[in-house]
C-alpha cells in the first residue's frame, strides 16, 4: 500500500509538474478538469495534434523553455509519452505509471519529502544519529 501511495504522489507531482511547465494537457496538479494558468486553447489544441500524430518536433517546438521534460523527452521515446498521455486522459493511472516509469520521469522521491523526515526546516534538532 505504501508503494501505491508514493506512486500516486509522484504520479500527482510529474503530472503538476508537466502541466505547469508544459501545455496543460495532462492534468493540472493532478486534476484533469482543470486547466493551468498559462493554458491556451490554442496551444492545447496544437498539444493534442502533436500527441496524436506522435508530432515530435511540434511538441518540443511547443516545449521551449517549459521545464525538465524536454531534457527527458526525446525523438525516439516521445512516441511512449504520447501513449502516456493518451493513458492518462483515459484514467488507465496504473500504466500511464508504468510508461512514467520506463521513461525516467518522476522518479525519486517527492521533493522535501526526506522520506518522511519534513522538509528539513528542523536542520536535524530532534532527529537523533545513530
Amino acid at each position: 500500500m505504501k508503494k501505491r501511495n508514493v506512486l500516486l504522489g509522484i504520479l500527482g507531482l510529474s503530472i503538476a509538474g508537466i502541466t505547469a511547465y508544459s501545455a496543460q494537457t495532462l492534468a493540472y496538479q493532478g486534476d484533469p478538469t482543470t486547466t493551468g494558468p498559462s493554458y491556451t486553447p490554442e496551444r492545447h489544441e496544437q498539444m493534442q495534434k502533436a500527441f496524436k500524430s506522435n508530432d515530435y518536433e511540434t511538441w518540443k517546438g511547443l516545449m521551449v523553455g517549459k521545464g525538465r521534460v524536454i531534457e527527458v523527452i526525446n525523438e525516439d521515446n516521445f512516441g511512449k509519452f504520447s501513449e502516456m498521455h493518451t493513458l492518462m486522459e483515459e484514467g488507465k493511472v496504473d500504466e500511464a505509471n508504468a510508461l512514467r516509469e520506463e521513461l525516467g520521469l518522476g522518479q525519486g522521491k517527492k521533493q522535501g519529502s526526506r522520506d518522511g523526515q519534513g522538509y528539513g526546516n528542523g536542520q536535524g534538532k530532534g532527529h537523533q544519529m545513530n
